[in-house]
């Protein structure tokens, strides 16, 4: 159980926040197809400079056993304790315009008191709209581009963005009821469900991550740098194009799911509905394809890798 106590901590000193800014939620829950949403935090934490104005209480949201903080360990001592973070702060993208960030991890506990909370922060600063997005597997090759469902109150965002949408239920995560409170309380509010190819939703995929930042850029009108995300995201697929090339069962697989890929796309263009292209049971099994690019997956360095090299 959760120790209760204060939800969150206002930071002392934090910055003046401009009225009207777009808010843009990135929390890892337990769909993050392709480390899309991890890897967006770290870009935002690593390259816009967030400074943090709320900071969220982990012993009230945090489940430590399911997800647990990192001690390093130093020969015969411990040296670093590094808790997991949850913050609102205040950012700028490439050209200095300011928005609001909400980033970190999912919450375990007290759902409904956190949305309550980030509402009354929407109100406090009057935000202009909110935008979150989450990436999940599904039956779609890697050399087609990747696609979202859209869902929330712009029509022209669901009209140009979402290739598929479905009537369907799913297991909620906190990015769903944030957006449905905040509908109900009047926001605008967008959400990006990004289509990671399900073969390679469990690596680190660069360009589910670029995805999501074009997403927020359409919903915002905020400019991000792209550039580093897309050259890892040409090696990353090299090295996949790789694996499969001197496998010819791999390609006949990566060859069905173009094939349905296309007559999906072929007939929503048509007008019609064909949700057979969609159909994963009828798709190559991901554990199949996995299987072939283990070698490649498990020799790549992961960002923690590289962040300590």
């Amino acid at each position: 159980m959760p120790v209760f106590g204060p939800l969150y901590e206002r930071v002392a000193n934090a910055p003046a926040v401009p009225e009207r800014l777009p808010l843009v939620i990135l929390m890892t829950g337990f769909t993050d197809a392709g480390g899309a949403v991890s890897g967006l935090v770290d870009f935002a934490r690593e390259d816009l400079d967030p400074q943090p104005l709320v900071a969220f209480s982990n012993d009230s949201l945090l489940d430590y056993r399911a997800r647990r903080p990192i001690i390093t360990f130093d020969q015969d001592h411990l040296t670093e304790f590094r808790p997991p973070r949850l913050e609102l702060s205040l950012a700028h993208d490439a050209l200095g315009q300011p928005f609001l960030l909400l980033s970190g991890y999912e919450p375990d506990f007290g759902w409904e008191a956190f949305v309550e909370s980030v509402r009354t922060f929407a109100d406090d600063f009057d935000v202009a709209s909110v935008t979150w997005v989450h990436a999940i597997p599904m039956p779609v090759p890697h050399t087609r581009a990747l696609g979202a469902t859209v869902s929330g109150t712009r029509g022209d965002l669901i009209e140009e963005h979402s290739v598929w949408r479905p009537h369907t239920q799913a297991p909620a995560t906190i990015g769903h009821l944030l957006e449905l409170r905040l509908i109900e309380a009047g926001f605008a509010t967008t959400g990006f469900v990004l289509f990671v190819p399900h073969y390679l939703a469990d690596t680190e995929f660069p360009g589910a991550s670029a995805l999501g930042l074009e997403k927020i850029m359409a919903a915002t009108g905020l400019v991000f740098d792209l550039s580093d995300l897309r050259e890892e995201n040409e090696e990353y697929i090299g090295k996949v194009e790789e694996q499969i090339s001197g496998n010819d069962e791999l390609r006949r697989m990566i060859a069905t799911l173009e094939e349905r890929h296309d007559a999906y796309v072929a007939g929503d263009a048509a007008g019609h509905a064909p949700h057979a292209g969609m159909d994963e049971s009828k798709l190559p099994s991901a554990d199949e394809l996995a299987a072939e690019l283990e070698r490649y997956l498990a020799s790549r360095p992961s960002r923690d890798d590289d962040k300590s090299s």
